[in-house]
């Protein structure tokens, strides 16, 4: 899926394993200032819950996505789950299947998260469904499955973090607004990614000028 939000779906054999210091090859065709932001796998029987920046979610059935070849730029993800005009994917996740013990949490841009079970989304409408309740100043930036007993760990553009308990978030309907996650310092600051971990392994940060480095997660107190 490239951030201008096209979208396709190759299968592994397409490409050819190669040594450490191979160039590669072409993966997708992408426009100028266009570039390709997520590579993920996935079964054809799985499927891809998308959710706009609107609060909404829509249904895709991973074999509904067109296979392209590696020089291809794809479909807009837009005309695929037939969106409404203005909205923009903003986070997907892959669904094998919609148990009662697995949840979805999301995170907005103005620092309010909420976690509803994955059962509620398993009859999706034409239209899309309501996943979150979203004020006109706030837009949702990200949504992960769960499986009840993680952390939660929000991070900001000015590089400040936060670190909680999922139980500390009790699960809603789809139509509700959540609660507060993380309270912003500044008013130029905005939540930029939520990931959900376990209380071992480390965390990989990134930033806008291409500095990266990996922390243990119990620093994160």
């Amino acid at each position: 899926i490239t951030h201008n939000g096209f979208i396709k779906r190759q299968l592994p054999s397409s490409w050819r394993r190669q040594r450490r210091g191979g160039r590669g090859i072409k993966g997708a065709q992408a426009k100028e200032e266009d570039f390709v932001e997520h590579l993920f796998i996935a079964s054809t029987h799985n499927y891809i819950l998308f959710f706009t920046d609107k609060g909404k979610c829509y249904w895709l059935k991973v074999h509904e996505i067109p296979v392209a070849g590696r020089t291809s730029q794809g479909r807009a993800v837009v005309n695929l789950i037939k969106c409404e005009p203005g909205e923009k994917v903003n986070a997907f996740v892959s669904v094998k299947e919609f148990n009662e013990q697995d949840c979805i949490v999301m995170a907005t841009k103005k620092g309010v998260v909420k976690k509803s079970k994955l059962s509620l989304y398993s009859k999706p409408r034409k239209g899309g469904i309501y996943a979150i309740e979203i004020r006109d100043d706030d837009e949702l930036i990200e949504a992960k499955i769960s499986k009840g007993n993680n952390d939660i760990l929000i991070g900001t553009s000015l590089g400040k973090s936060i670190r909680f308990n999922e139980t500390d978030v009790r699960p809603t309907g789809r139509k509700t607004m959540g609660v507060r996650g993380i309270r912003l310092g500044s008013k130029d600051d905005f939540v930029i990614g939520m990931i959900v971990v376990k209380r071992e392994g480390t965390v990989l940060v990134a930033s806008e000028k291409g500095l990266g480095k990996r922390t243990d997660i119990i620093q994160y107190r």
